[in-house]
């Protein structure tokens, strides 16, 4: 905005300015208003005119000075108090007053200084007693050891180097102040003080005395002599030293409070003690403050006749005195519309042209502060600041702050709109015109109006407010735990408002993660490879848009085997038991959960380790118990959640002395192998039971309840022992014990075993079968006497087997079958069995040894079953409007066929069935024409074979009657490959013709004058079908023809005499290929001849009616001959004549012949011309009693599946081999005909 304003200081240099006499002097005055201010200075209260001295500079439109000293000048003759103005017509603005002063850093002055000598556990104080320097210097003390971190010393604020008691170790020739002047980076040292401590007299310890204490308003310093050192604390009187702002320092000699205020003033005391007593010191600490601001002027900006008021308001101590100025100058005229009331100016009734600067000036004893603050008086309408049409985004829930910065005198009031003017508790209007909405909801999403006014005018501003979605991680990382080397995948899927474009930062301990290809951050997930023990730590996903974040966080533990146990060690040695501790390895981030104690025995088993106990993890010790015998070695491994550690390295070995067994051999078992022998078996000891050389086994037996005293050998080395000439299957008491050199194991227990068996000694008798049904029999039988089985009876068996079929002429079968029953049954059931078959069967029981003889066979018949479906089923087309049907016999009849059950019902293009149809048909028939069915309709057949027990299981198939001659030109083909559509009646379904791709089936082509006609059906999904072809064989590309929604297309334009292969594609919209179906092969005839229907031709209808009118004259003739008894020599003339209509007819040809040659007599014979066999029954001739043989010429034939090729070609296969191009004899057509 171009609006005049007062001028405004707006950088100045610091008050204190000291200056470093090697560079130029630069005095910084800048400063803002309209029109541009001009700028002045003062130098001590006087008028600066730049122009008298050349050296003298100041910036364009710039009120700092530059001074030129780096010709040899003198900083010192520029020192003074500078005061720079800025003006222009409104008013002036003055900075502060500028104190300009030259640094200094002074040289110590020379001085002689003696060694001092100081008796051990005596105070000293060194001092320093630095010169002068502008700024003060820094002091600090060194020694060759650039150390001065002892005890027992500490340092003043005047830089005095204090010992509070002297040792023998302080004892140096090289104690050197230091002062630091940090204007000038310089630094000067005085010269080296010697100190000698006499060590020669005894030290007498004192109490704590203070050694001049000093005090600062920011460092209070406490410093006491005495022997022991004495420990320094601090307490404030009635009230606590401020813990956030105090610190200590130099073993607590030096308390330090910063932010130095008020409140810090009071007493503070200082504690020294030792063992001797203590001593305090307080001190009274005044807070003396310079001026500081509480409110400084504001600028103010009035209207004509408005008022207003500027404070001042500062503090300090003493209380700082304020003094108004007005352009830099005292304010002395009274002026109506302006009064003085302390630190408050008041204007009222203000005028155009009455824009001034106002200072103010607060001071005390300890500085000054001076502040400008202009009022300008101006008469202009309100502006709206604000960009218009800026858009605020904020996230939901989030406050929403919308500005209107706006200008006007008056004051402009602010009002918003959205829709209408808002109001209530959910909006916030601040002063500087911002709308806050606490809480933001996609409902305050839209267009806001703010409207500035004032009684000069009004503006007003739009702005837009979108509320986004927050950002938030819908699925956090979560806390891994992986083993080193492996990978892991943090995932971390956010959600977030879908116009902010996201950004996914990851974190490792809050900092970045390593710069390592193993770490691979995806759109949202972080996956580090190949594991290590750096890699562990907190993971932190970070999704940033640019309005908000959102972050989650997830620890990865890096585990391993644990380390191997160590320091293994043997205590407590005893006969038959040690004591064995280690040390656990690293546990590698997983809690070890147990250890496994493993030994060797080198005597027996050397290299090979066997486990010996498991510990739980929190112990590291063991009592083991050991065998006699055993030359141990003892290891350990630990387990975590990860796996076992490596072992630990061997103990020591430990031998344990021989012994006699302490236990005998398990699993003693008696059993028999033959029927006149016992096998004794056991389990034998391991080298560690043996417990001994020389390791035996004592085996021992007797019959039991016979004999009383038992048959014993000794053998080594084996596991078993066979009796010989043992009664069959009798009991036995059997003992097995274990000895070595050192005597024989405890009394071992006996165990019952039994001598071998023999084969059973009789048949199970008295065998009878019962039919349950036709697949199931019952076979009853008596159990075989006790005393016949010699042995443990185990059960029976029942071996059967099919001998042959009821049917005549039928196959023998020997394939045995048997099933096998428990001991206590005597009865069990034969299943699956042949219906109307001839079964035998035999009985046997059987032991431990085998079975015994069979009982006598027993031959029993199966009754009829249900027979199996046919053999085949399949359905072909016969005529326009009939369909033949043929299937075979069941391959098993289960009995004696009764018929065929055969059902058939329609099936309309959504897959509906009609109403089911049926037909019983006879045993010997093995097919059936179904006529006068609608075209073009589809058809779902069932058939079943049939025995007195009912119908077998049925087949399906499905086909279509062909269209209407006059539909289409060609002609669509039978369905005859479905599955079933009624799943109550389908048991079994033959598929002839399987699609090759899922969703096509029924694919076939034909022939018209048009082109080629390919159908199909499809069941897959929506797609775009294409037809494409090729020329067979050929390498060029498939050509493809799009279909508009039907289930048909024709090819067109296909070259005469090629084969194409055809196929038909569903392809998506990307064009890529989902189903196809099986390639067809069409090929394109030479020569296709035009189709005409001659019955609606005029001359085959006139030539009809004139042969009816001859027949129907011969018919007459006949009768009357028949009447008046006689003959009509037909034949006698033919030969004597000849017609020459009828003479060059062959003799195989169909015309009006004469009678045949028989025995008939003369009332029974046909008509001349007709051909009658001896049966009596007419023949035809191929199809010649169909029209569709006697057409134009043309060759008719059929496709494989049942459709027409040229169906009215009317050329017979006789005429084509003739290969006449003549049109047929319109005699033939009336013998077919007729």
């Amino acid at each position: 905005m171009k609006l005049p304003q007062p001028p405004t200081i707006t950088h100045q240099s610091p008050k204190d300015f000291i200056i470093d006499p090697r560079e130029n002097i630069v005095i910084h005055c800048e400063a803002k208003g309209k029109p541009h201010p001009s700028f002045s200075w003062t130098r001590n209260g006087m008028h600066l005119d730049i122009d008298e001295d050349p050296k003298v500079l100041m910036k364009p439109r710039s009120g700092t000075l530059v001074l030129d000293i780096s010709g040899g000048e003198r900083a010192e003759e520029y020192e003074g108090v500078y005061q720079c103005s800025a003006h222009n017509e409104l008013g002036t603005a003055v900075s502060n007053s500028i104190i300009l002063r030259q640094s200094r850093s002074p040289l110590w002055s020379k001085e002689r200084i003696s060694p001092i000598i100081a008796q051990k556990g005596q105070s000293l104080i060194l001092h320093c007693r630095p010169p002068a320097g502008l700024p003060p210097p820094i002091i600090f003390w060194m020694d060759n050891s650039k150390s001065n971190s002892i005890v027992c010393v500490s340092q003043a604020l005047n830089g005095d180097l204090y010992f509070s008691n002297i040792l023998p170790e302080d004892s140096r020739s090289d104690y050197i102040c230091y002062a630091r002047f940090p204007h000038t980076q310089t630094i000067q040292q005085k010269q080296p003080i010697s100190v000698r401590v006499l060590d020669n007299k005894p030290v007498d310890e004192r109490e704590p005395v203070f050694m001049v204490p000093s005090e600062s308003v920011k460092l209070l310093k406490c410093n006491a002599s005495s022997f022991p050192t004495p420990a320094i604390s601090w307490v404030k009187h009635n009230s606590e030293i401020p813990s956030g702002r105090a610190s200590f320092l130099n073993f607590s000699k030096t308390l330090r409070i910063t932010d130095v205020s008020e409140a810090d003033a009071g007493e503070y005391r200082c504690i020294a003690n030792n063992h001797h007593g203590s001593v305090h010191h307080t001190i009274r600490v005044t807070v003396n403050a310079a001026p500081y601001w509480i409110s400084a002027p504001r600028n103010l900006v009035l209207a004509p006749r408005e008022m207003g008021i500027i404070t001042c308001r500062a503090a300090g101590h003493p209380k700082p005195s304020i003094r108004w100025l007005m352009n830099g100058l005292p304010i002395e005229s009274q002026d109506p519309s302006r009064s003085v009331e302390g630190d408050t100016l008041i204007f009222s009734e203000v005028q155009t042209g009455s824009s001034a600067v106002y200072q103010c000036n607060a001071s005390n004893e300890y500085g000054y502060l001076l502040s400008n603050a202009f009022v300008n008086v101006l008469a202009e309408p309100p502006r709206v600041l604000t960009l218009p049409n800026t858009v605020y985004q904020v996230i939901m829930s989030k406050p929403a702050l919308l500005e209107c910065v706006t200008f006007g005198s008056p004051l402009p009031t602010i009002t918003w709109f959205k829709d209408s003017m808002l109001e209530g508790n959910a909006y916030v209007f601040h002063e500087n015109g911002t709308l806050e909405i606490h809480k933001s909801h996609p409902s305050n999403s839209g267009k806001y109006t703010c409207v500035a006014r004032n009684s000069l005018g009004l503006s007003e501003n739009h702005v837009y407010l979108e509320v986004k979605e927050p950002t938030r991680i819908l699925r956090p990382p979560e806390y891994r735990e992986v083993q080193r080397s492996r990978d892991v995948v943090f995932e971390c899927k956010a959600k977030h408002d879908p116009s902010l474009v996201p950004t996914m930062t990851w974190l490792k301990d809050d900092g970045e993660l390593p710069d390592d290809e193993r770490f691979r951050v995806d759109s949202d997930s972080l996956t580090i490879t190949d594991v290590t023990e750096s890699d562990a730590g907190t993971y932190t996903c970070i999704i940033n848009t640019t309005l908000d974040q959102d972050s989650a966080s997830a620890q990865l533990t890096v585990v391993e085997q644990p380390g191997a146990p160590t320091d293994l060690e043997l205590t407590d040695l005893v006969a038959r038991s040690v004591q064995l501790t280690w040390t656990p390895g690293e546990e590698h981030n997983s809690r070890i959960k147990k250890f496994l104690i493993q030994y060797e025995d080198a005597l027996h088993q050397s290299g090979v380790w066997h486990n010996l106990t498991e510990v739980p993890g929190t112990k590291t010790t063991a009592h083991l118990k050991l065998s006699p015998y055993v030359h141990y070695s003892f290891r350990v491994l630990a387990l975590n959640n990860v796996g076992f550690s490596r072992p630990s390295m061997p103990s020591r070995q430990y031998r344990t002395s021989p012994a006699a067994p302490d236990e005998n051999p398990t699993e003693v078992k008696g059993h028999g192998t033959e029927h006149n022998n016992l096998v004794i078996t056991w389990k034998p000891l391991t080298p560690q039971q043996a417990n001994g050389p020389g390791l035996q086994y004592k085996v021992m037996w007797r019959q039991q309840a016979i004999e009383t005293y038992w048959t014993s050998v000794s053998v080594a080395n084996v596991s078993k022992f066979v009796v010989s000439g043992t009664p069959t299957f009798v009991p036995y008491e059997v003992m097995v014990q274990a000895l070595n050199d050192y005597g024989p194991g405890p009394k071992p227990g006996a165990v019952i075993g039994y001598s071998g068996e023999d084969f059973p000694s009789a048949a199970p008798g008295d065998v009878r079968v019962l039919l349950l049904n036709s697949t199931l029999a019952e076979v009853r039988w008596s159990p075989v006497p006790l005393e016949s089985v010699r042995g443990r009876l185990q059960g029976y068996k029942v071996h059967y087997h099919r001998e042959r079929s009821l049917h005549q002429h039928s196959s023998h079968y020997n394939k045995q079958s048997t099933e096998i029953f428990s001991p206590n049954k005597t009865s069990g059931k034969l299943p699956d069995l042949l219906p109307y078959s001839i079964y035998s069967l035999r009985v046997t029981a059987f032991n431990g040894r085998g079975e015994g003889p069979t009982s006598a066979a027993q031959r029993f018949e199966t009754p009829e079953g249900v027979p199996s479906a046919p053999s085949f089923f399949k359905v072909s087309t016969f005529d326009l409007d009939s369909l033949m049907l043929e299937w075979g016999p069941p391959y098993e009849r289960n009995g004696r066929l009764t018929g065929y059950t055969f059902k058939y019902q329609t099936v309309n293009s959504k897959n509906d069935l009609g109403l089911l149809e049926e037909l019983d048909l006879p045993s010997n028939q093995s097919s059936f024409t179904l006529h006068n069915l609608p075209h073009s309709t589809r058809y779902k057949f069932y058939i079943s074979a049939r025995t007195q027990r009912g119908a077998g299981p049925m087949l399906t198939e499905e086909a279509v009657t062909v269209l209407d001659r006059g539909t289409i030109n060609a002609l669509l083909p039978p369905r005859v490959v479905t599955s079933s559509l009624a799943p109550p009646l389908h048991t079994n379904v033959t598929s002839l013709l399987p699609p090759v791709a899922p969703a096509f089936g029924n694919v076939s082509s034909s022939m018209s004058k048009d082109g080629a006609l390919i159908s199909w059906e499809y069941w897959g999904t929506k797609k775009l079908l294409y037809v494409e072809y090729i020329i067979d064989k050929s390498d060029e590309d498939w050509h493809k023809e799009k279909v508009n929604g039907s289930q048909f297309h024709v090819l067109k334009g296909l070259k005469k005499g090629l084969a194409y292969k055809v196929r038909v594609v569903a392809r998506g919209h990307d064009d890529r290929a989902v189903h196809h179906s099986e390639e067809l092969l069409v090929k394109v005839s030479a020569m296709v001849s035009p189709q005409v229907d001659i019955a609606t031709q005029g001359w085959f209808i006139g030539l009809m009616s004139a042969i009816a009118l001859l027949i129907l004259i011969l018919l007459i003739i006949c009768f009357i001959k028949r009447n008046k008894g006689g003959k009509y020599p037909v034949k006698e003339k033919e030969d004597a004549h000849g017609d020459p209509e009828i003479q060059p007819m062959k003799e195989d040809d169909i015309t009006f012949g004469e009678y045949s040659e028989s025995d008939f007599d003369e009332d029974h014979k046909p008509l001349k011309g007709s051909r009658t066999p001896s049966s009596g029954t007419v023949k035809r001739d191929g199809s010649d009693d169909s029209l569709v043989d006697y057409g134009d010429s043309g060759d008719t034939e059929f496709n494989e599946d049942g459709s027409f090729i040229g169906q009215y070609s009317g050329r017979s296969d006789r005429d084509a081999r003739h290969d006449s191009s003549e049109p047929p004899s319109p005699v033939n057509a009336m013998n077919s005909f007729v």
